[in-house]
């Protein structure tokens, strides 16, 4: 049975899918861009800043869920530009405190709202 996980400290979804869905001790983390929850508006003053307003929405949505990053265990990075990779690369891995998750980082032509990074994880418990 799969439960929809739901948190107004996170984005509401742009489309017609749900920010987490929760289903045998699997939680999948719908892609994060960097929308403030509190303004609905994007933080994109920098790539530093970006990068920390989508790592917290993920945070927001674990939290909600009752995850943590510890029980992260995939993630999969969307850059605009893969130069950007040393600046995100380091922001990601200031959020885990242990073994890190398996990973993927992908460039891509175009990102929902013309953001540089989109994140999405799934957890396990």
């Amino acid at each position: 049975m799969k439960q929809i996980i739901k948190t107004e400290s996170a984005p509401a979804p742009i489309g017609p899918y749900n920010q987490a869905v929760l289903v045998n001790g699997f939680l999948y983390v719908s892609g994060q861009i960097a929308i403030n929850p509190l303004n609905n508006g994007l933080t994109l003053s920098s790539i530093e800043d970006e990068t920390r307003q989508v790592m917290d929405n993920v945070s927001a949505i674990l939290k909600e869920a009752g995850f943590a990053f510890d029980d992260v265990v995939k993630t999969t990075i969307f850059l605009s530009d893969m130069s950007l990779f040393p600046v995100v690369n380091e922001i990601y891995g200031s959020y885990f405190t242990g073994a890190f998750p398996a990973r993927e980082t992908i460039a891509v032509a175009g990102l929902p709202k013309s953001v540089n990074v989109e994140i999405s994880v799934v957890a396990a418990k």
